[in-house]
């Protein structure tokens, strides 16, 4: 079977399209995370069927989305969803469960407004097993038209239910509500609790005050009465609101999980927190000193618009979990629409998951890493692979034999040495990392690169997604860059839609000269990693003629010096059960 085509031809002349810093959404506004669209809310929708729904990644069959947990063999997936409409508004806990975090099968809301202390809207929160294994849920609820937040908790109605269909929430709710040092209405999304050494137990409030992220740090000897902390666990000055933060701890030792009440020997602490004002989730590594009740970075992470991601791209609003099933951290996500509200509402449905991810802490210690569950590989159909293929500068190859729209490719690169890396421009060093993908485009010839895989691309180019890297001389050290770049992803008008250039560094030694990516590729989604998880980069996309049967996938190298493809296996990838 024949699995490539090889063509010579430059495919598009370049083009510098500087990105900016501050995400926008649908036309250019920056859409705040709760943005309310009254008179789109109980739209019904036209189309919920559409070319860009996914195949694989979780989504529901209609409308928007934004706790996860493992209980008793079961994967519980509680999500923000608006039952009636494709926008923000009518906020209700959906509830979804898995036996592998990649079918699901949808239950009855979980939780929705009904009690005086979430009157306005039940908003984010998570899910806490106690001890005798009861699982208990902390959210925000909404008071009263001015978005006063308050923090609730809701129990079982039956635990001998396995799926644990229905929820109560008691009357002595809230649990917590803001003094007056709190902004009562940036007061949200209750972290997973941890018990101290001291037998009491901890969780965290995103918050602002003058600029300055928060993550109020709230104790508790019963779990039903909660006493603020005279200072936060850790705070950050000019972050903005602090939402969806998460606190949990990792091995120093190896890639297992750890409960998020662990604080034995060989474990280094993550603080990650979601920028209202940037629209991406930025973490440290540090150290909890449990005494003093504070969280301090190393030295080696920074806080705020500069400081690592989890990922580099369209990825937001994420929550851990410990699977004491088989003995790791789980990262779930959300990745929302980079199309218009107009165009959501037409289509019916706003809104996907990225595959659920394994993360651990790098060897170095200094970052995290993702990878995919293992689970996914059981939708693997078709497979084609190719080994030891040479591409010279302006060279592409196309891999045929799978459904390029729907896929999951694996590769590893090679290249001979190191000399024809691009030197690093010095006036590149404030930039962010996609602002230089922005200006060094795949089209852009270079030294090292740029080289990667051409995704979701139509027969004859108009349209593609290049996920690729970039090498770059920087003084005595290399700079690798990884883009994903959405700008020629669609042939739909450019003022309609969001297409940015993705990027951010990958932090490996070239010692081997090799370098490797994954892209999970889903009709409207490209989830990329490299170097085995060290940056993930997820991108939205719409293509027009890049679609079903219409979509091709392309391995290329557009610098001088020749790339090898060691081994690149890809896989059409069958639909998930999302009943």
């Amino acid at each position: 079977m024949e699995i490539l085509r090889k063509s010579s031809s430059i495919w598009a002349l370049p083009i510098i399209l500087l990105s900016f810093f501050i995400v926008v959404f649908n036309n250019g506004v920056v859409d705040a995370s709760h943005k309310v669209y009254m008179h789109l809310q109980s739209t019904s929708s036209v189309d919920v069927k559409n070319v860009h729904r996914t195949g694989y990644h979780f989504q529901p069959p209609k409308n928007w989305i934004n706790g996860p947990m493992y209980y008793n063999g079961v994967y519980h997936l509680f999500y923000q969803y608006n039952p009636k409409g494709a926008v923000w508004g009518n906020i209700i806990w959906a509830h979804s469960i898995s036996t592998d975090l990649i079918n699901w099968i949808p239950l009855e809301p979980a939780i929705y407004p009904s009690k005086v202390f979430d009157k306005y809207g039940t908003w984010s929160g998570s899910a806490t097993i106690l001890p005798g294994n009861k699982p208990v849920i902390l959210y925000t609820g909404i008071v009263d038209a001015n978005k006063t937040q308050v923090q609730n908790y809701a129990i079982p109605a039956n635990m001998s239910d396995p799926y644990l269909r229905k929820w109560i929430k008691p009357d002595n709710n809230p649990l917590i509500v803001a003094d007056m040092s709190i902004n009562k209405t940036q007061f949200r999304d209750p972290t997973t609790a941890w018990m101290g050494r001291d037998g009491h137990w901890r969780i965290l409030v995103g918050s602002v005050r003058n600029h300055r992220g928060k993550a109020i740090l709230y104790r508790s000897r019963d779990f039903m009465k909660w006493i603020k902390a005279k200072h936060p666990l850790h705070s950050a000055t000019n972050t903005g609101n602090w939402e969806c933060p998460d606190f949990f701890p990792v091995s120093l030792k190896n890639t297992d999980g750890l409960d998020t009440s662990y604080n034995g020997k060989n474990i280094k602490h993550v603080l990650k927190v979601s920028l209202d004002v940037t629209r991406f989730e930025y973490y440290t590594v540090g150290t909890y000193d449990t005494k003093k009740d504070r969280y301090i970075p190393d030295n080696t992470s920074v806080d705020g618009w500069k400081g690592l991601r989890l990922d580099y791209g369209n990825y937001y609003a994420s929550k851990s979990f410990f699977d004491s099933g088989k003995n790791r951290r789980i990262m779930l996500g959300w990745a929302n629409e980079s199309d218009t509200v107009d165009d959501d509402v037409k289509k019916g449905w706003a809104g996907v998951h990225p595959i659920p991810r394994k993360l651990w802490l790098d060897p170095s210690g200094k970052s995290l890493v993702q990878w995919p569950v293992e689970e996914l590989e059981t939708l693997r159909e078709k497979k084609v692979q190719l080994s030891n293929y040479k591409l010279n500068m302006g060279e592409k190859v196309e891999i045929k034999g799978i459904t390029a729209a729907q896929a999951d490719v694996e590769v590893i690169f090679s290249f001979a040495n190191l000399d024809k890396a691009e030197p690093f421009d010095h006036n590149w060093a404030d930039l962010y990392a996609q602002d230089v993908c922005a200006i060094r485009g795949s089209t852009v010839q270079g030294g090292l690169g740029p080289f990667g895989l051409l995704t979701l691309a139509s027969e004859n180019l108009e349209e593609y997604t290049p996920v690729f890297f970039r090498i770059f001389k920087a003084q005595d050290k290399y700079k690798i860059l990884m883009c994903s770049d959405a700008s020629r992803s669609t042939l739909k008008n450019e003022t309609t839609m969001y297409k940015p250039s993705f990027a951010g560094y990958v932090d490996v030694a070239l010692t081997d000269k090799k370098l490797s990516l994954r892209s999970l590729i889903d009709n409207s989604v490209v989830e990329s990693f490299g170097a085995g998880g060290k940056t993930c980069i997820t991108s939205r996309v719409y293509p027009t003629l890049a679609i079903f049967d219409k979509a091709y996938l392309f391995a290329f190298n557009n610098g001088k010096e020749a790339i090898k493809i060691e081994t690149l296996i890809a896989w059409s990838m069958a639909d998930a059960k999302l009943h």
